[in-house]
């Protein structure tokens, strides 16, 4: 009797299946990871053109002089977000005393996350007393084409 030493074709399948498995799991482990780094990188930068523009006009009463190309060119970042869209700045039409940043192009997942999350420091947010988001938003458009606003101000 010879003995055969060697992988049979079953082994090999069942090793292909776990690997298989084990890829499916990672690449959903990447996208949720860089799901999450686009939100954190959208906070961040959402922070850092409230402060800027407080900077930038705090020596006025008003945020009526806004304008996009200028301010985004004097505090140095592009208005592109990570999701491909934009972010503007515009005077609340309603009180003059007020900005609203606006993010634009984001999935209707993502809108709703932006519009639930806790924007300390927006009016809404501190109107309502700390209980609401500051934030609103219609996220049942299609994937790309939602927006959401925070008004900052006084």
């Amino acid at each position: 009797m010879i003995q055969e030493s060697g992988r049979s074709m079953i082994e090999m399948m069942g090793v292909l299946a776990i690997m298989g498995v084990i890829t499916v799991g990672a690449v959903a482990a990447i996208s949720s990871a860089m799901n999450l780094q686009k939100r954190n990188t959208v906070n961040d930068e959402v922070l850092q053109m409230v402060t800027q523009v407080r900077q930038l006009f705090g020596e006025y009463d008003d945020f009526s002089n806004i304008n996009n190309s200028t301010v985004f060119g004097a505090i140095g970042m592009s208005n592109k977000n990570p999701y491909g869209g934009t972010y503007e700045l515009s005077v609340n039409p309603s009180n003059s005393r007020q900005f609203i940043v606006s993010i634009n192009g984001l999935t209707q997942s993502d809108c709703e996350y932006f519009v639930t999350k806790v924007w300390s420091g927006s009016i809404g947010y501190e109107l309502s007393g700390h209980t609401a988001s500051g934030a609103s938003g219609t996220c049942d458009s299609p994937n790309g084409q939602n927006v959401v606003q925070i008004t900052y101000g006084e």
